[in-house]
């Protein structure tokens, strides 16, 4: 197969009475034949196949909007293919040769018990889901509760109810992804094909096949629920087991290596190999790791408002007044360095999406971000976060930032009466509370769960409120009306990634605990859905090295 990068292809978008999907975007593979087939300088007959391996929109030359591709082509004759690139001689022109993804050998040891995963968020799921298909038999223990039985217990809080703090937005099946946009592109440098084998999984569970080639994929929260159940169905028809409302309250550790984990203070599950999963809310699982001597850290991470604009405003940017009513919802992504030496930037944006309330502790607040697949609310959200270091946490320890994070969560939750508090962005630089301007010209709140008009002023320290306002000044300049007076903030995003780092050592087990694999992104090795899942297929390699699964014989 031939690759070819770069290729543009002019939009020709059509007046229509309601927004496009991708699908309609696309160009046709007739028309992909000939265009590639016009820059091999061969016949259109000559091409057998075309497939889109990436596509993204360029509107740099608004309102002419471009198509932008890299196909995979494969030729009528392969004998072709090495003599037409050569011809070609163009550094956009190449033979294809994407590593696919391949599972480790095993080990030639056989390991004495099932391996166990704790946590099946992202990362304990993949992990689980490649023990599975190669035999492990893994156990995946959920503190929290399948995603059916979770998805009542959440939407029951956001219409007034009581806060499960074993089910909710952070804690259950899927993880705290489940209810998230469902992003699923990632900086990670990607060698041995981990990303794109977290994709295939995920189509070959029920996600849209587009998710495989878009430059920032999403699933949404709706079929995100469908896929999460699938991989679960997947390892259970494979010998593995999973159980909810199975937390790890202790582990059995003897002569230095993991012999065991307690679930729920009454059972003891025996193990070598346990995966630490857990997630950056589970904070009790912090504190007993802490008193136990686990090694671990505190890490940087940010904190911030969640910011919600009018999605036309973010499209009419992004695509331009003509075409911004019928383009698919745009994202952005937005960065500033601030005279106080702060960065702040744009995180976990949802383009057509919804602010929930993703606290997961009683008398506490926190605010996350959420769409559906079609992303269409109507509305843009992001959260604005700030910078902050171990030097800011006001205490010393592995746990200082996780003290940091309740300390502001507690703030909010007081601020907002036990809702979440919000606040119009020029109110907040007056320092003044907010009133409800129904009936004007304001933003209202398009909340998952109750909210308060409320002064968010004073919730993050002072030297954050200062950043947080010179970068919404600064966004303001790329996108025009990103800083206007009756933006609404949300307050607070406190969970952006995890503030604890559990220390591993290149065979990625606690130097301390041979057997027990910190995994994910509570343990501070990822940073989102696929970051996530990629760490846990590399725990998932790990443990196959270290031996065959249980009572195989070599």
């Amino acid at each position: 197969m031939i690759t070819i990068q770069q290729i543009k292809i002019e939009m020709k978008i059509e007046k229509a009475n309601q927004r496009l999907e991708l699908a309609d975007l696309l160009d046709s593979k007739e028309v992909l034949m000939k265009k590639a087939a016009k820059i091999l300088g061969i016949k259109a007959t000559d091409v057998s196949e075309v497939t889109i391996l990436k596509h993204s929109l360029d509107a740099r030359k608004k309102p002419q909007i471009f198509q932008v591709y890299t196909l995979g082509v494969t030729l009528q004759r392969k004998d072709l293919e090495e003599r037409v690139v050569k011809r070609c001689k163009n550094n956009q022109i190449a033979v294809h040769n994407q590593k696919q993804y391949e599972f480790p050998s095993l080990g030639t040891t056989g390991l004495t018990q099932r391996p166990v995963i704790v946590g099946t968020g992202p990362a304990g799921l993949f992990c689980g889901y490649l023990l599975a298909r190669h035999g492990y038999r893994p156990i995946l223990l959920e503190r929290g509760q399948d995603v059916d039985t979770r998805t009542k217990d959440v939407e029951a809080y956001w219409n007034g109810g009581s806060l499960n703090p074993e089910s909710n937005v952070q804690f259950g099946e899927g993880g705290a992804g489940t209810f998230s946009d469902g992003k699923l592109n990632t900086l990670v440098k990607d060698k041995n094909g981990r990303n794109q084998e977290v994709l295939r999984i995920f189509v070959e569970c029920g996600a849209p096949e587009h998710i495989l080639y878009e430059s920032k994929p999403h699933i949404g929260t709706d079929i995100l629920k469908k896929v999460v159940v699938n991989m679960r169905n997947d390892i259970l028809k494979n010998g593995g087991e999973v159980r909810f409302g199975a937390k790890v309250t202790g582990l059995e550790i003897r002569d230095g290596a993991l012999c065991g984990v307690v679930v729920n203070d009454s059972e003891l599950l025996l193990t070598t190999q346990a995966v630490l999963a857990i997630g950056h809310s589970a904070r009790d699982t912090f504190t007993y790791l802490n008193q136990i001597r686990i090694p671990m850290e505190a890490k940087a991470f940010a904190v911030g408002m969640r910011v919600e604009h009018p999605q036309s405003l973010i499209n009419e940017c992004m695509y331009g007044s003509e075409h911004g009513n019928l383009l698919p919802a745009a994202p952005y992504k937005l960065t500033a360095q601030t005279s106080t030496g702060r960065g702040v930037y744009s995180f976990c944006m949802c383009p057509g999406g919804y602010i929930v309330n993703a606290s997961s502790e009683a008398g506490q607040i926190a605010v996350n971000g959420m769409s559906y697949s079609d992303r269409g609310s109507g509305r843009a959200n992001s959260a604005i976060i700030v910078q902050v270091t171990p030097e800011d946490y006001g205490v010393d320890g592995p746990l200082a930032g996780v003290a940091f994070q309740r300390r502001l969560e507690e703030k909010a939750y007081l601020i907002g009466k036990g809702h979440v508090p919000v606040q119009y962005y020029g109110d907040y630089k007056r320092d003044q509370i907010s009133q409800n301007l129904v009936g004007s010209d304001s933003l209202q709140p398009d909340i998952k769960g109750n909210y308060a008009f409320a002064n968010l002023r004073g919730l993050l320290p002072l030297s954050c409120e200062q950043a947080l306002i010179e970068g919404m000044e600064q966004f303001d300049k790329t996108i025009k009306g990103f800083a206007r007076e009756n933006v609404l903030l949300a307050g607070i995003e406190s969970r952006t990634s995890s503030p604890v780092r559990i220390s591993r050592d290149d065979t990625l087990q606690c130097p301390m605990v041979r057997g027990l694999y910190p995994c994910g992104e509570g343990a501070g090795y990822a940073g989102g859905i696929t970051s996530a899942a990629m760490d846990g297929i590399r725990v998932a390699e790990q443990i196959a090295m270290q031996g065959r699964p249980a009572a195989v014989t070599i």
